[in-house]
């Protein structure tokens, strides 16, 4: 694969027949098709399905997708849509001898029963600097835009060659990235023990109360610090509408320093369905987040690390739902977002133990000690991170009179360079308040 030049290379395919399932009894079969069939393409687009004509049941993580091209560019994965979920499809490039390589498309979770297929996979891969480039040299790429049988690409299970052909020299099987805890390297704990949005403790302490105007949000809405409140050393974020732009009011506290990438992220939130006080019905997202500036349109630089929640739906959505969502990169005008999300169709209202732990590639949130979403690859931030609070509006439902909704924080954790897990998180909390401390930071300044 290549740019798209004006002269094509050769292709020279090292092919071996195809092989047999590993036994009789486990027999996995794949169909492709594409959605992007041009020659030429900005980004190319496999559908993949996998089905189990077998006796016994497969384990999808123990199963690995490869895809061959043809370069040694630069390549990124995205999973647009999956009926097994998205959260659950990993993608990564391995090099071959020469100048190939594949893509290998694996899953951290979910069985393929007898009889069963995964329906589809939906991916899609890019060069990282966006060019076009020339897809229908590439072993695996066919132009049908149909489902059918494709021994082009290959499926292995427990490391083992169950369907296709590859193409060039095989390395052994890609092993699956485990998280090795390590020493901490600082700790920042808040109790959010404030007088106010005023408080001098505040900025001394590393936090910045917005004021400023801009997005996420209604064009036009305010972002005003009186909306920021910390009653018996709780961090309260009041956001109000009118149903106009001008009677808007968002609320957000951000740590004033990028000094937070690798470790464990952890907060308890409060969610909240309904306002505190005026008729309900607003699309307003209550968060606790990480996130890299973006300097320019697709900056590889950028990183978020999201959790999300929806009380009156939004997006598409017509009722509540939490997302968790990590993301590469974005293009603001005309929209295009490069992420991964998870997410769960169900009120969260009340008091949760929200955990982000980023490490060895992979980042995972838990709700409640739960692991709620599992996302990698190229949606691990490569650089650090502010951590923020924030309520805002999607949109206005032009309703009569004022409704405020609240959103609370009782306390924010983050240990670098350490994988905590989410019951050490909540001990080593209450040992920290047992001692009296209401704010601890030792991580170092970038």
């Amino acid at each position: 694969m290549k740019i798209v030049l004006s002269f094509v290379v050769p292709l020279v395919l090292v092919v071996v027949a195809l092989v047999a399932p590993a036994n009789a009894e486990q027999s996995v079969r794949l169909q492709y098709r594409t959605s992007a069939p041009g020659p030429t393409t900005a980004q190319s687009e496999p559908w993949f399905k996998l089905f189990n004509d077998g006796t016994t049941t497969v384990q999808l993580s123990q199963v690995k997708i490869r895809y061959y091209l043809t370069g040694a560019e630069t390549y990124r994965f995205a999973c647009s849509w999956a009926v097994v979920g998205c959260s659950t499809v990993t993608g990564t490039f391995v090099r071959q001898s020469g100048a190939d390589q594949y893509m290998e498309v694996g899953f951290t979770s979910g069985a393929l029963a007898p009889g069963t297929n995964t329906a589809d996979l939906q991916l899609r891969f890019y060069r990282s600097d966006w060019q076009n480039f020339v897809q229908n040299d590439d072993y695996s790429y066919g132009s049908q835009t149909s489902y059918a049988d494709w021994d082009k690409v290959t499926v292995h299970v427990g490391g083992r060659l169950a369907w296709g052909r590859p193409n060039g020299a095989e390395p052994s099987p890609s092993a699956t990235p485990t998280i090795t805890p390590t020493g901490s390297a600082g700790v920042l704990f808040d109790d959010f023990s404030y007088s106010g949005p005023g408080d001098p403790l505040l900025a001394q302490r590393g936090w910045s109360v917005r004021s400023a105007s801009g997005g996420p949000g209604v064009p036009g809405a305010t972002w005003s610090p009186s909306g920021i409140s910390f009653p018996g050393g709780v961090l309260t974020l009041d956001s109000a509408t009118d149903g106009t732009a001008g009677g808007t009011v968002q609320t957000e506290l951000s740590t004033a320093s990028r000094k937070f990438h690798e470790g464990t992220y952890a907060a308890r939130v409060r969610f909240s369905d309904a306002p505190s006080s005026g008729p309900d019905g607003e699309h307003v997202v209550q968060t606790f987040f990480t996130i890299t500036p973006l300097r320019a349109d697709m900056d590889p630089d950028y990183g978020e690390l999201d959790f999300e929640y929806l009380p009156n739906g939004g997006w598409g959505e017509p009722s509540s739902i939490l997302y968790t969502t990590s993301w590469e990169t974005y293009r603001a005008d005309p929209w295009q977002a490069v992420n991964i999300h998870s997410e769960e169709r169900a009120s969260f209202a009340g008091w949760h133990d929200l955990v982000i732990q980023v490490a060895d590639g992979r980042i995972r949130y838990y709700v409640d000690g739960r692991l709620f979403g599992d996302h990698g690859d190229i949606y691990y931030p490569e650089t650090p991170m502010w951590i923020m609070f924030n309520q805002w509006f999607i949109d206005l439902q032009a309703v009569s009179g004022t409704r405020t909704y609240r959103q609370q924080v009782d306390w924010l954790y983050y240990s670098k360079n350490e994988v905590v897990a989410p019951a050490d998180v909540t001990g080593r909390v209450a040992a920290l308040r047992a001692a009296g401390a209401a704010f601890k930071d030792t991580v170092p300044n970038p």
